[in-house]
């Protein structure tokens, strides 16, 4: 069996009779997190905002790799508020609920901060950020009704550590922390106060991957990429599947007793 094959293929029921929407779901990491949640037995919506040709090509493979599992693609505008609740509401319609939310969608707009436009600030706010909130309060307010799910935003290193030209981007990478312990403090409020508080409730919880091996990192020049690698204590880039490891072990049932916390998956770049 081919590393591929071990990646795409059933290994788990820690998600069986679970559904995941993963945003950016069709590409990268999450396309990653798409397949490791598979993987774990859950039906998986994934998102995605404009290449219709990849996204088909992507529900095919995909279809292929786990036939009986559930999948659907849902195309929408992350920054806008009314797409967001939309796909909420089509994969709650399409698949009959809404477990697991992993907010991984996002896009970079780099420059310096002398030299960013408006345009560049508020684009990637709107979608790293905006959207992740307008998403998490239409997937909290169904999880809520039955009192148990999973919010995991996929935030990054940059995040915590900042990055030049990208003052755009670590203001809602960092932004996604504050979010996910606001979130993880009213969810278990609203669960405890509702009395449906079965041990299983709703997490929220974030992830911080450091330099990842994905096509966001495929124009950048060898010798940029052998800096970045010298940066990081392990010496080597991250794989999107190592950041989908993390991803489906907070999803899962088990990992009830974890929330508001977040998990560098980094190689060690911000000790």
């Amino acid at each position: 069996m081919t590393a591929t094959q071990e990646r795409t293929s059933r290994t788990g029921e820690k998600l069986s009779g679970r559904v995941a929407f993963v945003t950016g779901g069709t590409r990268g990491i999450g396309a990653a997190i798409s397949r490791s949640l598979a993987a774990q037995g859950a039906d998986v919506a994934a998102g995605y905002s404009g290449n219709d040709e990849a996204a088909e090509r992507f529900r095919k493979q995909f279809c292929d790799d786990f036939p009986d599992q559930g999948f659907s693609v849902h195309k929408g505008d992350i920054a806008n508020p009314d797409d967001c609740r939309r796909t909420v509401a089509e994969v709650i319609e399409k698949h009959g609920r809404l477990d697991i939310l992993v907010n991984n969608a996002g896009i970079t707009a780099d420059r310096t901060v002398l030299k960013m436009t408006d345009d560049d600030w508020r684009r990637v706010i709107d979608v790293n950020l905006s959207g992740a909130f307008y998403l998490s309060q239409a997937a909290l307010r169904h999880m809520l009704e039955r009192g148990t799910g999973r919010i995991v935003m996929i935030s990054s290193v940059i995040g915590e550590m900042g990055g030049i030209g990208q003052s755009n981007y670590a203001s809602a990478k960092a932004g996604l922390l504050g979010l996910t312990k606001t979130l993880a403090r009213e969810a278990a409020h609203q669960v405890q106060r509702s009395g449906k508080a079965d041990g299983l409730g709703i997490t929220v919880n974030a992830v911080t991957p450091g330099y990842t091996a994905t096509e966001m990192l495929g124009t950048v020049p060898d010798k940029v990429i052998d800096q970045l690698k010298a940066k990081t204590p392990i010496g080597r880039l991250g794989e999107p599947e190592e950041v989908a490891r993390v991803v489906h072990f907070l999803a899962a049932d088990a990992s009830g007793y974890i929330t508001g916390q977040v998990w560098g998956v980094n190689g060690g770049l911000d000790m």
